[in-house]
């Protein structure tokens, strides 16, 4: 029997071929840096290829690997590990061997026999003349029942078994042969030459796939063309030999390939190709932490790109550029969906295209641009539909407030949180030297105590109460005519060089529904708090008098206009929408609305003379406070019931 060291040298000349073929596939997978283009700083490479790189992007907890994934990532397999370690770790999950009873102690020649073979064992000379298995054989011939003869033959078949699974596992199909001989020689080896020889023989059918494999990885077949590529040959290994070593890494080596496809896509800004590469990874091995880190990793860059390219919407938008920051902002999403800051950014393009920047809600007053002041507090009305008019089944419902129709309200808007005040109005009179209608033309309406009612009176004008004293600046004007409001509304807009105007009358019922489909903004019936001056049926004239038609129960403590904003805002943040005074919009008259806009534009016909009013005041009945109810009147007319405020266009 030849000795460990003519067995080495044969493999070494014997078995070069099988080496050098299976040695090119590990040398590939451990060291690919010197057989390809050299992976860039981004890439990330398997604790198998060298150093991890740090990724620095996903914060994510990884799953924890399994106990042979672990001692994989950590290093070269076990099997490339010394014959001595490995048959220790047999001994480790096999049972300890049954000794002999050992019937008298070994002899001093006996024992420096054992020496001598124990000393062989540690120089791992297993085999051949003066080696560790012919001194254990002879000392078990001189003594049968030696522990210590028996455990190191058990050793040497152990270490045997163990180089013989090393060179089959690194194809060294001759090293293996002649191991095998070695090991059918010794004792009770027949357990383990059986399986050996089996797994020799399919070693003889794979080491030419593995051969083929490794020229398909250097010639850049990794999974293509489908059917003849490495994948496809190391797929055909692992069907013969499932633990095939050189395979099983060579699909990993292969995945690589694979995730680093998907980086240099990243690189290119390409997600599309990175997110293929990607899936395509997945079915080679779903669950490797190679493919977790690089998706990790791509996820990373993918949100620190998103992230740039949503800084450079933000940018857009602060610069005017509504077009362009959609279009990045879109570019963003598709680069990564959750992207950081969208969902806020969403909202500011909203407001941007409806709302001039403004939100729904929010409360500004322009400045005059040419001289000291302000115009009237503004609050921004959300865009939305609602259904204007009242269906026949409404108490109360007249057939001007028919058909019932849906209209839209997709253009943001501002709108006055109150009627103007005789303050403001003032303010606009002394300002421009504009002659208000009702000096012009001489007069408007007070009320009469004595008649419970109004009455036309030649010296009242916008400067006074509904009663025709001095008003105070708080409140709302009245007598003012619908011209008068529309020439307040222009100057603002020179003033401040914004578009003020009066609102639509389907921009006002929409503003004072608020969201409600009642007959009120407040409900159905009579309010339960103080949400607007109207006439309440505890309320009293000075004289005493009391409505004959009001809302039984409710108390507002006027008889006449309240100062601005006295009572309740509704749900859009406005006061005296339903009560206090009538408001001039900006319609002409019509008798339905048959044919009227579905977009909340004003319906203006040329040259009318009879425009719309809106909203109940303090001396409404309750069937004319509802939200649905609407007159008519002549622009030029002036009333102690009515007065204005105004609208300014966001865009």
């Amino acid at each position: 029997m030849p000795n460990t060291e003519t067995v080495r040298r044969q493999r070494a000349i014997g078995g070069a071929m099988g080496v050098a073929v299976l040695g090119f596939a590990l040398f590939y997978h451990f060291f690919p840096q010197l057989l390809h283009v050299q992976p860039s700083q981004n890439t990330p490479r398997s604790p198998l290829r060298g150093q991890p790189t740090p990724m620095g992007f996903d914060q994510r907890p990884q799953a924890a690997a399994p106990v042979m994934a672990s001692e994989v990532d950590a290093g070269p397999p076990l099997v490339l590990a010394p014959a001595s370690v490995i048959a220790a770790r047999r001994r480790e999950k096999n049972d300890e061997i049954q000794l002999p009873a050992q019937k008298t102690p070994d002899s001093p020649e006996l024992t420096a026999l054992l020496d001598r073979a124990d000393k062989a064992l540690s120089s791992d000379r297993l085999v051949g003349k003066d080696s560790a298995s012919s001194l254990f054989m002879a000392a078990l011939k001189e003594k049968a029942d030696s522990q210590r003869a028996t455990q190191g033959m058990s050793e040497v078949r152990a270490r045997l078994v163990a180089e013989i699974e090393q060179d089959i596992a690194l194809g060294d199909a001759d090293a293996a042969r002649d191991s095998l001989g070695a090991l059918k020689s010794l004792p009770d080896s027949a357990g383990d030459v059986g399986p050996l020889q089996q797994r020799l023989g399919v070693l003889d059918k794979v080491r030419p796939l593995l051969g083929k494999a490794a020229d398909q990885l250097r010639d850049n077949k990794a999974t293509q063309p489908r059917g003849d590529s490495a994948l496809d040959t190391y797929r055909q290994v692992l069907e013969l030999d499932p633990d095939n070593a050189v395979a099983v890494q060579g699909v990993a080596q292969v995945q690589h390939v694979v995730l680093d496809r998907a980086l240099a896509a990243v690189a290119q800004n390409d997600f599309k190709s990175a997110d293929a590469a990607l899936a395509e990874a997945a079915v080679i091995e779903p669950e490797s932490q190679a493919l977790q880190d690089t998706r990790g990793r791509i996820e990373g860059m993918r949100r620190q790109s998103a992230s740039g390219v949503l800084a450079q919407a933000r940018s857009a938008l602060d610069a005017g550029n509504i077009e362009l920051a959609q279009q990045l902002a879109a570019q963003a999403q598709q680069i990564s969906p959750d992207v950081a800051g969208i969902d806020d950014f969403n909202e500011r393009l909203t407001n941007a295209r409806l709302y001039a920047s403004y939100k729904p809600g929010q409360v500004f007053a322009d400045r005059f641009v040419d001289s000291a002041g302000q115009a009237p507090a503004m609050v921004v009305i959300p865009t939305g539909k609602f259904l204007m008019g009242s269906p026949d089944g409404e108490r109360g419902h007249d057939a001007n407030e028919s058909p019932v129709h849906e209209v839209q309200v997709d253009k943001g808007f501002a709108m006055a949180r109150s009627s103007v005040t005789i303050g403001q109005f003032r303010d606009f009179v002394r300002a421009s030297g504009y002659v208000p209608q009702s000096q012009s033309l001489q007069g408007g309406s007070v009320y009469d105590e004595a008649s419970g009612g109004l009455r036309d009176d030649g010296g009242a004008t916008w400067e006074d109460d509904y009663l025709g004293r001095p008003g105070q600046e708080r409140l709302p004007v009245v007598n003012v005519s619908w011209n008068d409001a529309k020439a307040y509304a222009d100057w603002l807009s020179q003033r401040t060089g914004k578009k003020y105007r009066l609102a639509s009358e389907a921009e006002f019922e929409y503003a004072l529904r608020a969201g409600t489909t009642t007959r009120y903004w407040w409900g159905d019936g009579t309010p339960a708090s103080r949400v607007e001056n109207l006439t309440g049926g505890n309320d009293r004239s000075s004289s005493g008098r009391r409505w004959s038609n009001a809302f039984v129960g409710y108390k507002d403590g006027y008889w006449g206009p309240a100062p601005a904003m006295s009572f309740s805002p509704n749900a859009f943040g406005l006061y005296d929408m339903g009560g206090n005074v009538s408001q001039w919009t900006a319609d002409c008259w019509h008798d339905n609305y048959i044919r009227a806009p579905r977009d909340a534009q004003a319906w203006v016909n040329p040259g009318c003379s009879r425009r719309v009013i809106r909203g109940g005041s303090w001396g409404s009945a309750p069937d004319m406070v509802r939200s649905a109810y609407r007159q008519g009147a002549s622009a030029d007319v002036r009333s102690a019931r009515v007065g204005f405020r105004v609208v300014r266009e966001l865009q």
